[in-house]
């Protein structure tokens, strides 16, 4: 097991001194190191992992000097574009040192969203023609290898990657903890959203925790899963998924349950569904200011006005809440309004220690899902 201060120091001593990247549930010890431990103008939580390439090559143009960029193996598919039309030898040909969780091991019990992408994580990286190693435990050997990566990086101006097992860096318990002024936990939220909701109503929901909170408070009621779509891999896109449903059943109310750090990864889409007639499509974000299912890490849900972007993209009606008192009433107002609509919910961060995760498996999914959506209820 890697001490966290220990690998930073190995880090730094070979020349890393900038970090950017999204944060990882395998990661999330080191990131939580380096986010207690080093100033903004070192440290940069990216909205997505393409992202985190940019900002490294413009570090490395400014500086000469290579960055570290962190992501878990799903997010090379958001780093592809930027890795190989920007930092390939023949493009650009920029050194950045890529630290990689790999979920989805083979012959590793995982969820089934990391299973292909762990099937897959070493042939992504050798058709991206980005040499790699796979860390030890055994930190006597990482330094080798550090020293090895980085002497790569400086002879051939490509990027370079370690891959990092689960369970490889010791237990970090993140200090720099902001305090969040709101009272109302996100799995009360879900709780009046689905309370309020019609038969017939729709619902798409997020990747990580929402998604599981979703699905428990479902087998509370007994109510089953029919009407919910877990997303439970694919992080950011899930607004995109109730589109393309909103658009084919206009008679059909559709909820997209959406996270701040999901609807920051790719907020592009927030202006597709905006310019659209979508008076069925309702957008609830679940604002906890935080990346709440891989450490805690905070996102800039509550330094920016998303309810603001959201009239500026032209949504139709923006609603905000931020207390269980205020939440009922403008769920109410969402529902009866004409969509686009957006709905900002302000949360406190964090989740119960009993969460479960969904024991239907994706496919099952699919199924009850696509029967719900082909029957109309009142015909």
């Amino acid at each position: 097991m890697l001490d966290c201060q220990s690998f930073y120091n190995l880090l730094s001593e070979a020349g890393i001194k900038f970090y950017t990247g999204v944060p990882d549930s395998t990661l999330k010890d080191f990131c939580a190191y380096l986010l207690d431990n080093l100033p903004d103008r070192r440290h940069v939580i990216a909205a997505n992992e393409g992202n985190a390439v940019g900002i490294a090559a413009g570090y490395h143009l400014a500086t000469g000097s290579s960055a570290l960029v962190y992501l878990q193996n799903s997010g090379l598919g958001n780093a592809a574009n930027p890795l190989i039309s920007l930092a390939s030898k023949d493009v650009y040909s920029l050194p950045l040192l890529m630290l990689v969780g790999w979920r989805g091991e083979p012959g590793k019990k995982d969820e089934p969203q990391h299973l292909m992408q762990g099937r897959i994580t070493l042939k992504m990286l050798d058709t991206l023609e980005i040499p790699y190693q796979v860390l030890p435990e055994e930190f006597d050997q990482v330094g080798e290898i550090v020293k090895k990566a980085v002497e790569y990086l400086t002879e051939k101006h490509q990027p370079y990657a370690l891959v990092a097992r689960r369970g490889i860096f010791s237990k970090y318990q993140l200090t720099s903890k902001a305090e969040s002024p709101f009272q109302l936990s996100r799995e009360e939220a879900i709780k009046i959203i689905v309370n309020s909701l019609g038969a017939e109503d729709i619902v798409v929901s997020t990747t990580g925790k929402a998604s599981r909170e979703l699905f428990e408070y479902r087998e509370q009621l007994q109510q089953g899963h029919a009407k919910d779509f877990l997303t439970v891999g694919s992080m950011g896109h899930s607004s995109q998924i109730a589109m393309g449903i909103a658009l084919q059943k206009p008679d059909r109310q559709v909820y997209c349950l959406d996270g701040d750090g999901a609807a920051i990864m790719h907020m592009g889409a927030m202006a597709i569904i905006a310019s659209k007639p979508l008076a069925n499509y309702k957008h609830i974000i679940l604002n906890n200011g935080s990346h709440d299912s891989v450490g805690g890490q905070p996102t800039v849900g509550f330094n920016i006005d998303l309810s603001t972007i959201a009239k500026a993209c032209g949504y139709r009606e923006v609603l905000q809440a931020q207390n269980d008192s205020e939440l009922p009433e403008m769920v109410r107002r969402l529902q009866a309004c004409s969509g686009p609509a957006l709905l900002e919910i302000k949360l406190k961060k964090g989740a119960r220690k009993d969460l479960g995760r969904p024991t239907r498996t994706p496919l099952q999914n699919k199924q009850d899902y696509m029967t719900f959506l082909k029957n109309n209820l009142s015909k």
